[in-house]
């Protein structure tokens, strides 16, 4: 990567859009350290302690922007949910399916469909977010105009807060597609990455400086700590780029005065093709409960009831046994979800067999469709039961080696290190196609 990297930068274009790339992640970094007047950053921040939660997560993402109630608080989330649920939506819907095959055209039309989405979804997050936590609203800021009576404004505030975040994820999606425009890899996954290394770079400092201040206990918690997550960027790097070729052999056609065909390739299908999905939709679907009962209901005895029998964050053993089971399922169940819609063994069947494809020792139709398949199942299930692993262990392993006296549990969650994994692997590519592509044209000239 640091060569590709090295020779990118002897290349007048592409160095150029490297620092495209950069000065607009200069820019999302600065507006995430821009407070939003009205929000109690100290009351706001005890809500995202926990790295195992979906506002954990989206916290990390962010950078902590999200738990210092910043202007670009929200993040890349609202795009990302909109992403997701754009993708599946084409899956059951017709028309968008349509769309997102007629080409270039199709595509921007569902890119605009998706934006309007995000902006939804980031008022819907951003009211869920003032609902839920009105207890962190400031106020105070309106007595200066209202005087003793600003404590019965405190919807005026709660409305200005959801505005400003609102705007925020609009300007971070803007940023975002900017990059992919000018600059190198895609936008929204630079700026998650960015996110996540920036929460980690914070928790690796914090760690330093309780050793610089005497601790001397977390120098081999800080190595321990280090090396593990070492080992297991290695073994998602492993994962990530495995896969399975199948060899497809095309039958020689004569069509008019020419021939076509005669040629051996293969279909690769990834052992982890849904990526990180499975995580974020589990993650999701674990906290959803809590974060409605915490807008509706946040007297109520069941955000307490469900965080010591479910959610793993109150002090009965049960709830941590059964979240990490709970956690395990729906990993592997979204995994299966997410990998039948990507992969449509009946789909790769047809194409083949209207190409004059089939594979060495399968008839072609149904049987190679049936082949595929199972193919699929066994290649998903060793991607889901990764996934699961992910989650749940090195959270484990992490508290074990006493992570969270230093400050280091929230640095890596299961969901970072995967995506920082993907996005970097990403990024290579990018700049080896970019690479590639000005050796073409070298070769035309």
């Amino acid at each position: 990567m640091f060569e590709n990297i090295k020779k990118a930068f002897t290349d007048k274009d592409i160095r150029k859009k490297i620092l495209l790339t950069v000065l607009f992640i200069v820019i999302y970094r600065l507006g995430c350290f821009i407070p939003v007047p009205g929000i109690d950053v100290s009351s706001f921040a005890e809500y995202f302690k926990s790295s195992l939660s979906y506002l954990g997560i989206m916290n990390a993402i962010t950078g902590g922007s999200l738990s210092q109630g910043t202007l670009l608080a929200l993040g890349v989330g609202p795009y990302i949910n909109a992403s997701i649920i754009i993708q599946l939506l084409t899956a059951a819907i017709p028309s968008l399916e349509k769309l997102s095959k007629q080409g270039e055209e199709g595509r921007k039309k569902i890119e605009k469909i998706t934006r309007y989405l995000t902006i939804g979804l980031a008022i819907i997050q951003a009211t869920g977010i003032v609902i839920a936590y009105k207890s962190a609203l400031d106020t105070a800021i309106l007595s200066p105009i209202a005087g003793e009576n600003y404590t019965k404004l405190g919807w005026l505030v709660g409305l200005f807060v959801v505005i400003m975040l609102t705007a925020g994820s609009s300007f971070t999606m803007w940023i975002g597609e900017r990059i992919t425009e000018y600059g190198v890899s895609n936008g929204m996954s630079m700026l998650i990455f960015v996110g996540i290394i920036s929460t980690a770079a914070s928790s690796i400092a914090n760690a330093i400086a309780a050793i610089a201040s005497g601790n001397t206990a977390a120098i081999g918690t800080l190595i321990g700590f280090l090396v593990l997550v070492v080992i297991i960027f290695g073994g998602i790097v492993f994962m990530d780029g495995g896969e399975r070729r199948i060899p497809v052999q095309y039958a020689k056609q004569v069509k008019g005065r020419k021939m076509y065909g005669g040629q051996s390739t293969h279909i690769p299908i990834r052992i982890n093709a849904s990526g990180v999905l499975p995580l974020i939709f589990a993650y999701a679907i674990i906290n959803f409960p809590t974060m409605l009962a915490s807008m509706f209901w946040p007297e109520g005895g069941f955000v307490k009831w469900w965080g010591n029998y479910v959610g793993g964050t109150g002090e009965i053993w049960v709830g941590k046994v059964i979240n990490p089971i709970l956690l395990g399922i729906l990993i592997i169940f979204f995994a299966y979800f997410y990998s039948s819609i990507q992969f449509d063994p009946r789909e790769v069947s047809k194409n083949m067999q209207e190409n004059g494809g089939f594979i060495l020792g399968i008839r072609p139709g149904y049987p190679t469709a049936e082949y595929l398949g199972k193919v699929s199942t066994r290649l998903t299930l060793i991607g889901a039961l990764f996934l699961a692993i992910l989650a749940i262990v090195p959270s484990l392993i992490f508290g074990l080696i006493g992570a969270s006296s230093v400050g280091l549990l929230n640095a890596f969650s299961a969901t970072g290190m995967l995506i920082c994994v993907s996005v970097a692997l990403e990024f290579n590519k990018a700049i080896e196609s970019q690479l590639l592509m000005k050796q073409f044209r070298g070769f035309l000239k």
